[in-house]
């Protein structure tokens, strides 16, 4: 997908023009956030900026750039695929090798909870803030909420995320919250994925900022749907990382409340190396389930 010539292109604008990247996000030619079908599937990327470089049982898969931009242009060029959620490195890489026109782009804030830090909940916003992504002309923000009874650092990441969902909102921009339950066991984080602490977590995130006009909320598959979702009204997404249980896909995706997937490591690194197959496998799964529901 990226030639050696692209490459050589890309590092040179790199070094040579840095301005090409803002004259990019101008350029980026834009579409709805939800297309005639009702639906949303993105892409994600957003994992290297945490420090979590990890996928399909190589600890270092996601450092290789060149690779991981490969994989989500194949991603991308599926038609089914809506867009990409990612920090600015990696949507300003895409912007520059032209393969953002007509995409859903939804720019990655908090990532300074580092993967395995001591203060790995404290999450810092250190990527795109409120004000850039509206300036970026970017079609929402996500934001990673874990909540930690024993850790103080929720407490200044819940306010942070709540001060980008106003700021977001003010500007009639999509927020993205990701509210994960953890709790400490034997110094590691275990998410708590029962439907009590994740309908929890979904009450939370969906009350904080000042409004949730312009809140969408991007949660784990559940093995009981009725008992998390319906906690909300606020449309929703389904995640997938490295260890999702897929198989509860179907049944999260015909939900009234979820809107589509937002998908990663699953499908850019799966385990027999088809990145085009494996997205084709997930597009699928949305558009019948979807199609059943309309019927």
């Amino acid at each position: 997908m990226i030639t050696d010539a692209d490459w050589r292109k890309l590092l040179h604008t790199r070094a040579f023009e840095p301005g090409a990247i803002a004259s990019a996000y101008a350029a980026r030619r834009r579409r709805p956030l939800l297309g005639p079908s009702g639906t949303l599937f993105l892409v994600a990327a957003d994992h290297p900026a945490r420090g979590a470089l990890g996928a399909a049982g190589d600890p270092t898969a996601m450092a290789d750039r060149r690779s991981l931009l490969e994989r989500l242009l194949i991603a991308l060029e599926n038609p089914a695929v809506d867009g990409v959620l990612g920090t600015p490195d990696i949507i300003e890489e895409l912007l520059l090798l032209h393969g953002l026109h007509d995409k859903v782009v939804i720019g990655s804030m908090n990532r300074g909870g580092l993967a395995g830090a001591d203060w790995e909940i404290d999450d810092r916003f250190t990527a795109y803030s409120a004000e850039s992504i509206v300036d970026y002309r970017l079609d929402g923000g996500k934001m990673l909420l874990r909540l930690v009874n024993s850790d103080a650092g929720t407490a200044p990441t819940l306010h942070a995320c709540a001060e980008a969902v106003s700021s977001l909102a003010s500007a009639g921009v999509m927020a993205m919250v990701e509210p994960l339950p953890y709790e400490r066991r034997d110094g590691s984080l275990v998410l708590q994925d029962d439907a009590a602490s994740l309908a929890r977590a979904v009450t939370v995130a969906s009350g904080i900022g000042r409004t949730s006009a312009h809140t969408w909320l991007k949660l784990p598959a559940p093995a009981d749907p009725s008992a998390v979702l319906g906690a909300t009204t606020l449309p929703s997404l389904v995640l997938g990382g490295p260890d999702a249980d897929t198989s509860l896909w179907d049944k999260t995706l015909r939900h009234p409340v979820v809107r589509g997937l937002v998908v990663g490591r699953t499908l850019l690194y799966p385990p027999d190396g088809d990145v085009a197959a494996a997205v084709a496998t997930a597009a699928s799964l949305l558009r019948s389930t979807r199609e059943e529901i309309s019927a």
